[in-house]
């Protein structure tokens, strides 16, 4: 099911932002195969992108103790808990060995994509970078996901999302007046500019090759798509629309009518009422009035008042619970919203209504999107165990039961 079904994508396994792009081509129907490393070893030669990679045979084989201590407790188990890995099929391989590499090679060979996430030169070391995935099967789109991109004097050198988004622009951004940078969680490197920007890469290239027969490669980069991600605030900053101090301006948490505020449970209430007619109907949801001579708001235009409104609203929000207040908001159009927890978001009325959420092996998470009228998604399938599809894939390239066991016992697979 899905707009992208008969695609093929072969996902050497990495983390967060390569599986966040994958998911996303798996949700959209495409057929994920994720070769997962099979090795003695926690390492492959070149260290990958992030050095979190060199722990993930472990965190697997934890992942797996995880899932006999779920079981007994009766929770998700380690693979079921990983929303990433969702929509999979998994083949265990021992990418150091050239036996290894030659059952990539050959998967890469009918693939549409190949997706990897080592640093610049890693892929060509072992022996499957584009320039041999290409000259075998020259329809295939390469796509390499990274934090620095394939070249620059960076290039080669370890990083996190906050350091990409640190170069970009982006975590100068985020954060009060007067006070440090606040990281986003790792939003805006290895999702919105990592990930989703590999899976838009990769659409891009399959539908330019539906026109040229050729595939091509996809330099994906954090630094890059975190970069995109702030396009507009180098046009607010051209008008003089943007002041540089962050935590100053109408969406950074600088104007008091676009910002969060306790409430009297200690919970939180989003307000984002920018629009003249908007505000309006925020103050009347507080009770409070504009412009009335004693006992009126400032006018909200002068900046100089902002803290005097900040004040005012923190004073008056602080009075009700927060459910109360999504009650005096609910329907209109005040732009007020309660800030709900990830497990709040998932029954919230208008979540619920849209089917936002959807349940994969007891484990509650967003559902796939967008939304398609002809091709739905579905519901994603479950993470597979690492290494559940081996023998069906290996059966699948003309290996006969001997063989594949041969390679199970020398330690090529598992």
């Amino acid at each position: 099911m899905g707009p992208l079904a008969g695609i093929k994508v072969v996902e050497v396994a990495g983390l967060a932002a390569a599986p966040f792009g994958c998911m996303i081509l798996a949700d959209l129907g495409a057929d994920v195969l994720r070769v997962d490393r099979r090795s003695s070893t926690s390492t492959l030669p070149g260290t990958p992108e992030h050095p979190e990679q060199a722990a993930q045979q472990g965190a697997r084989q934890g992942a797996r103790q995880g899932a006999r201590q779920g079981a007994r407790q009766g929770a998700p188990d380690g693979a079921a808990s990983d929303p990433l890995s969702r929509g999979r099929r998994s083949i265990a391989l021992d990418l150091k060995t050239a036996e290894g590499i030659g059952i990539l090679l050959q998967l890469a060979d009918t693939a549409d994509v190949l997706v990897e996430a080592f640093r610049p030169g890693v892929a060509e070391r072992l022996g499957f970078g584009p320039g041999v995935c290409l000259g075998r099967n020259p329809a295939l789109v390469y796509a390499r996901m990274t934090g620095w991109g394939q070249n620059g004097p960076l290039a080669p050198t370890a990083g996190h999302d906050i350091d990409y988004i640190a170069i970009s622009g982006a975590l100068s951004l985020v954060g009060r007046a007067g006070e440090r940078p606040v990281p986003p969680v790792n939003l805006a490197g290895d999702f919105g500019g990592g990930g989703m920007l590999l899976a838009v890469g990769v659409l891009a290239a399959l539908l330019e090759r539906g026109q040229s027969g050729q595939g091509q490669v996809v330099d994906a980069a954090m630094v890059d798509g975190s970069a995109l991600l702030t396009a507009i605030f180098h046009g607010l900053t051209a008008r003089g629309s943007w002041h540089g101090e962050r935590g100053s301006n109408l969406i950074d948490g600088g104007a008091p009518y676009y910002d969060t505020y306790q409430t009297a449970d200690g919970q939180y209430l989003a307000v984002g009422a920018l629009e003249p007619a908007f505000y309006q109907e925020l103050l009347a949801g507080l009770g409070l009035t504009e412009g009335t001579e004693g006992t009126g708001l400032p006018d909200r235009n002068d900046r100089a008042n902002w803290p005097a409104l900040r004040e005012r609203f923190a004073a008056v929000i602080s009075q009700r619970t927060r459910a109360e207040w999504a009650e005096v908001f609910a329907g209109s159009d005040a732009c007020v919203a309660p800030v709900l927890s990830l497990a709040e978001a998932a029954e919230h009325p208008h979540n619920t209504e849209r089917d936002g959420f959807v349940e994969v092996s007891g484990l509650r998470q967003p559902a796939p999107a967008p939304r398609f009228s002809r091709t739905p998604a579905g519901l994603p399938q479950a993470p597979p165990r690492t290494g559940a599809d081996t023998d069906t894939v290996l059966a699948s390239l003309g290996y006969q039961p001997a063989e594949i066991t041969g390679l199970r016992d020398r330690g090529i697979t598992s």
